[in-house]
């Protein structure tokens, strides 16, 4: 009874870091930008947060820390694309190509460094309820801020006026342009706020997730929560859902092995980066399906006048 307590929290915990990441994502392409550069942005803010932490005990500047370096990665990949136009597939190839290696020459002193011990966090009364309790309600406060994070991003795409600017940007900028909306710099915004919610996940990784620096800790998962809005059809509830199914095919292979089952690490290993393939393998059978869910201008540039 105890390990599937541990099983479903340690789920909640890993489907945290895809989610943030991917709700981060799925600001920017319902902006009609696609940032392919979340591992660089999650890598550059998990060593900002982590050495933020080391040199000040405190968890929350770490994470302020961690969206500040998302946000300022973020907002060079948006005038590179934004108002220079370039390729937005290739430069955030090349983010992530430069977070993996940037973070790396400044995590070199922070490899043996520890943090400081951080609280234990948990609900009076709720957490000591059977199963539930260790389950549910003994998380890190940033989890529950996720779930609440969803359900503001829902009102804002679709019960207010910002919201339904911002998805008119990514359905047809140029009528939203002869409208009188700054198209550019609604969708500079949006790929800041995006980075910071990277950065907010890179920087959870390495100070509550796995508290501790090693270069290239991210290990993937920003290419997941890539694929996690597509898989969710850019729907900020289905985001939450996937995140929470993944980060469960993840830590299954923890709990596998704790129970002793004959299974190659290696293979167990393998089944998060499977389970995104086969999902969008699965997804992608029905293309009429993506077309009608996604931004009709995602990954096209934006030429005022033209």
């Amino acid at each position: 009874m105890e390990s599937y307590a541990l099983l479903i929290g340690a789920t909640l915990s890993a489907g945290t870091v895809l989610a943030i990441a991917a709700l981060g994502l799925l600001i920017n392409e319902k902006a009609g930008i696609v940032n392919l550069g979340a591992e660089g942005m999650m890598l550059c803010a998990a060593i900002a947060g982590f050495a933020t932490v080391v040199h000040t005990g405190n968890s929350w500047l770490g994470f302020a820390a961690g969206m500040a370096a998302g946000a300022l990665l973020a907002a060079i990949f948006g005038v590179l694309v934004i108002w220079l136009n370039t390729n937005q597939y290739a430069t955030g190839l090349a983010l992530s190509l430069f977070g993996v290696g940037f973070s790396a020459f400044l995590g070199i002193s922070y490899v043996q460094a520890k943090l400081p011990e951080m609280p234990k966090y948990a609900i009076p009364g709720l957490s000591e309820v059977p199963l539930l309790g260790p389950a549910l309600f003994q998380q890190h406060p940033v989890v529950y801020l996720t779930m609440v994070l969803v359900a503001a991003l829902i009102w804002f795409l679709y019960r207010s006026r910002a919201g339904l600017v911002l998805r008119s940007v990514g359905e047809s900028p140029e009528s939203a342009h002869a409208l009188g909306y700054p198209v550019r710099r609604i969708r500079l915004a949006a790929v800041v706020a995006g980075g910071a919610l990277c950065g907010l996940s890179g920087a959870y990784i390495s100070t509550v997730y796995t508290p501790l620096w090693v270069e290239g800790m991210v290990a993937g998962r920003g290419w997941i929560a890539l694929a996690l809005t597509t898989f969710a059809t850019w729907r900020p509830a289905r985001v939450l859902l996937g995140a929470y199914l993944f980060g469960g095919v993840t830590m299954l292979q923890f709990h596998l092995q704790a129970t002793g089952v004959q299974v190659a690490s290696q293979l167990l290993s393998m089944l998060p980066y499977v389970a995104t393939i086969v999902v969008l393998a699965l997804i992608s059978r029905n293309p009429a399906w993506i077309r009608i869910n996604m931004p009709a201008s995602l990954g096209k540039p934006f030429y005022p006048g033209s």
